[in-house]
């Protein structure tokens, strides 16, 4: 099942707008501007080898962020939900605070998706067992389903992020992710 309800449609129509738009600007302002240096594309400059590493790391989540919002645009789901829905098939049963923590959203911007979720028929909340106020959140087959769909597109994406790299570089990169994500 697809996500798609007017107010969705219209958000990501105006979020499409508005990054034409700023795409033109930015293209506009950069070209058109007599005197003033060109601004390096990325991989050039700072923005390439010579860059600052957080630098650099911002600029790949980025661009791994746009290349996922289009990836999922026409099913109607967004990097977050995506994350979300992920989280909740890996680790079933889990609260929205959890899944908030899991996903690296706020627990306010989880309670959004859930809500949206659940009345799209993608996910279903169930009353714990033995804690009957908190919610465990499932998938339904048609959230199965639909995340599926997601995964194949998104692991073509990540395919081609590791294309070219051997079997230890992949690895190496692994690590070195866990490591800058686990330090304290």
């Amino acid at each position: 099942m697809v996500i798609s309800t007017p107010l969705f449609d219209w958000i990501l129509e105006t979020q499409h707008v508005i990054r034409a738009l700023a795409t033109y600007k930015s293209s506009y302002n950069m070209k058109n501007q007599p005197g003033k240096p060109r601004l390096p594309d990325p991989g050039e400059g700072k923005r390439g080898n010579d860059g600052h590493i957080g630098y650099l790391l911002r600029q790949a989540a980025g661009a791994y962020r746009n290349s996922l919002e289009r990836a999922l645009a026409n099913l109607c789901v967004t990097p977050s939900q995506f994350a979300v829905m992920t989280m909740i098939k890996a680790y079933p049963g889990q609260s929205s605070a959890d899944l908030a923590r899991m996903a690296l959203l706020t627990p306010q911007t989880v309670g959004v998706i859930v809500s949206n979720l659940e009345r799209a028929q993608i996910i279903l909340r169930e009353s714990h067992a033995v804690h009957g106020r908190i919610q465990q959140i499932a998938l339904t087959e048609e959230g199965t389903s639909l995340l599926a769909q997601c995964r194949e597109r998104v692991d073509m994406l990540e395919n081609k992020l590791i294309e070219g790299f051997a079997d230890g570089e992949e690895a190496a990169i692994r690590r070195w992710l866990v490591r800058i994500a686990t330090a304290r």
